[in-house]
């Protein structure tokens, strides 16, 4: 039996962080939509309401029937989980006279309420919030309130004689809340009974079991891109099915400097059957011209299916007989962000889509529960180098989608050269807390602005090149992402490099853009 909490999303973008939060806790938990409540999972040992963009009483807000739910398992509603509860038990929720949002104290907290235990006095939390419970649900009590909202936390020890429900108008999930894990941990562990072993080795193992009994005797192929989630993806059926599994790296010649030749190296320290693939002729090619950035992606993404397509073929007529598997590095987010929820899907997820319907191969998705961070963890679980589990995320376009214009072998070629010498840099870069900068940084590299010339000057001569721009930024998952506050000597340094070593770049830029309203990538 895997214990789980169910966290149903009505539309909060913090309720990813609420699963995280749970997975710190070694605590499995599921996200699912708002009525998607899974009535006859045994496994669920308790369930969390999050937040919404939506008041409760607002025509078009999403309600649930808990009816299942309530009384028979705890419960926690967050903001406006807390809220929706309220109001649906006989409580009122009402416009707060004004907008209840940032840092607040608690200047209440009733500490045998078991959501409360070991909380300190004045304990700082992150409002977020327009309506506030005016009056309490039918059997709740308040266990905590700020200043300004009397109702901030309640308490139904027992609702309808069975399990209890709680409520906080605040976010414990989020970085302020500075007791948030502890008020999580106690809900998750001395409420809901959790063991607390969801762990990578754990998962390690009974993942490798359980791959085992799905794939047999077949044959599993897999689309490789460099990076952490297809290269722990791939280490992981490795362990489980050993040779029966192929890996299909293909290089579409926008990768980073000498990238193709390291990776596949690095595949076969590891173990791993790779068929490597340069195709880099006829991706330039087909981006020949081509300037706007959608169709960019689309060529890519085309040619990537068309080169995988024949690999695979060749792959899938040589087994005997057996069946086959595509298998992808999808994580947890990449099915979160394709729920439709609010009726409005963050993105279309998809790693290696298009494959011929009458190639007949099922997908294996081993990855699937993990976020990117227990991702890493797996890696390193499973004895893979650092260098690899710890590699910053790179768009699968590449440097195409950092080059503004038309893509050339020529512009490529440059902007290889100033990305090698930042992320080298960051790399090589120790900061005063002992650590690199390229560990401190989610995700790093340049753009080469390619349409634009700048004036300047080299020797007695005035030049005419093209600027680029580098991009870090810190992040936990991409979700959001703040630019990265880099030393002042650390940019001088790279910008000389860059300028002096790189021909046809005369000037170099920092983005000090976040995410949003920016995004990580320029195109």
């Amino acid at each position: 039996m895997q214990q789980k909490i169910i966290i149903l999303d009505f539309g909060s973008q913090t309720t990813q962080l609420i699963a995280r939060r749970l997975r710190e806790l070694n605590t499995f938990c599921e996200i699912l939509p708002y009525n998607k409540f899974p009535a006859d999972d045994p496994d669920v040992i308790g369930v969390i309401l999050g937040g919404s963009p939506y008041s409760v009483y607002d025509p078009e807000a999403f309600h649930a029937d808990l009816s299942p739910i309530l009384g028979r398992l705890p419960v926690l509603g967050i903001c406006y989980g807390a809220q929706f509860i309220a109001y649906t038990n006989g409580g009122r929720v009402e416009a707060a006279g004004s907008r209840e949002y940032g840092r607040q104290r608690l200047t209440r907290i009733d500490r045998e309420c078991p959501l409360f235990r070991g909380f300190d006095e004045g304990s700082q939390v992150w409002m977020s919030h327009g309506d506030t419970i005016t009056a309490l649900p039918d059997g709740g009590c308040v266990v905590a309130s700020t200043p300004q909202v009397e109702n901030a936390a309640y308490c139904i020890p027992s609702y309808r004689g069975g399990c209890p429900v709680f409520g906080v108008q605040f976010h414990p999930e989020v970085f302020h809340s500075v007791q948030g894990s502890l008020l999580l941990q106690n809900f998750v562990v001395d409420v809901c009974g959790s063991r607390q072993d969801w762990s990578p080795a754990n998962y390690v193992e009974t993942t490798v079991d359980e791959l085992r009994r799905q794939i047999g005797a077949d044959r599993v192929i897999l689309g490789l891109s460099g990076g952490v989630d297809s290269s722990v993806c791939a280490v992981l059926l490795n362990r489980a099915i050993g040779n029966q599994l192929t890996c299909i790296f293909v290089d579409h010649g926008m990768l980073r400097k000498d990238e193709f030749a390291r990776v596949m190296q690095d595949y076969e320290c590891l173990g791993l059957n790779v068929v490597g693939v340069d195709a880099s002729e006829r991706f330039l090619t087909d981006l020949k011209g081509v300037v706007e950035p959608e169709a960019k992606r689309k060529i890519i993404g085309r040619d990537f299916i068309e080169v995988f397509n024949e690999e695979a073929r060749k792959i899938v007529s040589g087994g005997n007989g057996s069946g086959c598997w595509l298998a992808q590095g999808t994580i947890y987010p990449d099915r979160i962000e394709s729920l439709n929820i609010t009726g409005k899907v963050i993105k279309s997820h998809h790693n290696v889509g298009g494959l011929p319907e009458e190639m007949h191969l099922r997908l294996c998705e081993p990855l699937k529960w993990l976020f990117k961070d227990e991702v890493r963890r797996v890696g390193r679980e499973l004895g893979m180098p650092e260098h690899l589990v710890s590699r910053h995320p790179f768009p699968g376009p590449g440097l195409a989608v950092r080059i503004l214009g038309a893509v050339t072998r020529e512009k490529v070629r440059t902007l290889q050269e100033a990305d090698d010498i930042f992320v080298r840099g960051l790399r090589e870069y120790v900061d005063s807390d002992g650590r690199t900068l390229y560990e401190k940084v989610w995700q790093a590299g340049a753009i080469l602005l390619s349409d634009v010339h700048s004036v300047g000057v080299m020797g007695d001569e005035r030049t005419y090149e093209n600027p680029v721009a580098l991009r870090a930024v810190t992040s936990t998952d991409a979700m959001t992402a703040d630019w990265a506050h880099l030393p002042y000597d650390f940019l001088a340094q790279v910008s000389s490099e860059i300028i002096n070593r790189v021909r046809g770049v005369n000037r170099v830029c920092y983005d000090i853009s976040s995410k949003p309203p920016s995004t990580i990538e320029w195109e």
